[in-house]
């Protein structure tokens, strides 16, 4: 009895010895198989991709760079294949794609932490200086009353010219209160002028929100769309409520957007549970998505007027027309930043960054904002005087818009009694 149950042990070692060796060898044959079926395809794209484009005449003049080029000992290959790239990707004709190298890709990462002190001021490079993209609300370039379009010739007397976009913002910023005086090239001014700006380390609050002087109007800021922004901006709403308040002002301007999540929870506080508020289009139709309202509650049905300008990108420039082609709201209008795509991010072997544009976002209707005209309901631009005067006529205009809805009811109708009312 013994010996056969030491013969059964045996064989139960010996089949699970072999099982375990079966296991092991199918399971490193598929992975075997399975890797080289994926370098199979990555190279059968590459070969697609090859046989598409012809690229003997990049390698013709880098062959004639390389053999007749005076100055060629000057120039390291990785600079110069590090400005083909650059080259390449400027060729789409998109300025929200970007290829930067290690340095540059460097810089580019501290401007994503908010622990940073400067200006607060987006800038670009143009085809001589720096130009301003975006002002930040409540930031000291915007106190100092610095202006989209504005062109930086100088940053403390150093000329910006022959400067990249990275060492002109290095000599912008600098620690906290600091001064740093900026020479400006402005449209409408016939000679630069000097502005001195105090650097400071800044918090901006997601919403702020009041009762707007003089009016029985609720007035909310919304400065970025960020993680909590959805709870702030649900308490103000409930804290117009207690206050026993009908009409709402919204104030988009200055906001670049950020978190595309928060804009979808704000615009369901608006919007009918299920309908669509923004459509994200790619190449491949099957990644395409509909962000929709997750609307259970009550809806706000208040008269709304939004504020929108330059400065208004992405997710604000999508809470703002999905509310407008809805017809909750009157749209104010300073043309808006026009950033309607979605880019990713990717690493490179030279430890430089691909910023691509991968989709597109429409609008409930279907409108692309970077191609199709949408005709805003109520123009306002600010005029030389108003900057000068530090007048807001796009605030004092949707008070007045605001007014005759509240008279007229229909939203059309009170825009075209508006436009009636204040023919020039």
């Amino acid at each position: 009895m013994k010996g056969i149950n030491k013969n059964v042990k045996n064989w139960i070692t010996i089949i699970i010895v072999l099982t375990s060796f079966l296991l092991w060898y199918l399971t490193n044959d598929y992975f075997k198989r399975f890797i080289s079926l994926s370098i199979t395809k990555q190279n059968t794209e590459i070969e697609n991709v090859n046989k598409d484009m012809d690229l003997s005449l990049i390698w013709e003049v880098y062959n004639k760079i390389q053999k007749e080029y005076f100055s060629i000992d000057g120039i390291k290959n990785e600079n110069l294949v590090s400005w083909m790239a650059k080259w390449l990707v400027e060729s789409l004709w998109d300025k929200h794609s970007e290829y930067m190298s290690k340095s540059e890709k460097q810089s580019f990462e501290e401007t994503l932490s908010w622990d940073f002190e400067w200006i607060w001021a987006v800038v670009e490079k143009n085809d001589l200086w720096v130009s301003v993209s975006m002002v930040i609300k409540d930031s000291p370039a915007k106190n100092s009353w610095i202006l989209v379009w504005d062109v930086i010739t100088l940053a403390d007397w150093v000329d910006l010219k022959d400067k990249n976009v990275y060492d002109a913002v290095k000599l912008i910023k600098w620690k906290a209160w600091t001064n740093v005086k900026l020479t400006i090239k402005r449209v409408w001014e016939p000679n630069v002028f000097v502005k001195e700006i105090t650097r400071k380390k800044i918090v901006i609050p997601s919403v702020q929100s009041k009762v707007l002087d003089w009016t029985n109007y609720w007035y909310i800021a919304l400065n970025l769309f960020w993680d909590n922004t959805f709870e702030e901006f649900k308490s103000s709403l409930n804290e117009m409520k207690t206050k026993k308040i009908d009409w709402l002002i919204i104030d988009l301007r200055d906001n670049w957007g950020w978190y595309l999540q928060s804009a979808v929870e704000i615009l369901s506080e608006f919007v009918e549970n299920w309908k669509i508020l923004v459509k994200t289009k790619y190449r491949n139709e099957i990644m395409d998505y509909a962000y929709r309202s997750t609307n259970e509650w009550e809806l706000f049905d208040k008269k709304i007027v939004v504020l929108v300008n330059w400065n208004s990108a992405s997710a604000s420039e999508i809470t703002s027309w999905a509310l407008r082609e809805y017809n909750k709201a009157i749209l104010i209008w300073e043309k808006t930043f026009w950033k309607w795509s979605v880019q990713e991010p990717f690493d490179l072997s030279d430890w430089g960054l691909l910023k691509l544009t991968i989709a597109k976002w429409f609008t409930p209707n279907g409108l692309n904002i970077d191609k199709d005209w949408i005709k805003p309901d109520v123009e306002v631009l600010f005029t030389k005087d108003d900057y000068e005067k530090h007048y807001d006529r796009q605030l004092e205009e949707a008070k007045k818009v605001l007014k005759d809805f509240i008279k007229y009811d229909a939203l059309q109708l009170s825009v075209d009694k508006y436009k009636e009312e204040n023919k020039e």
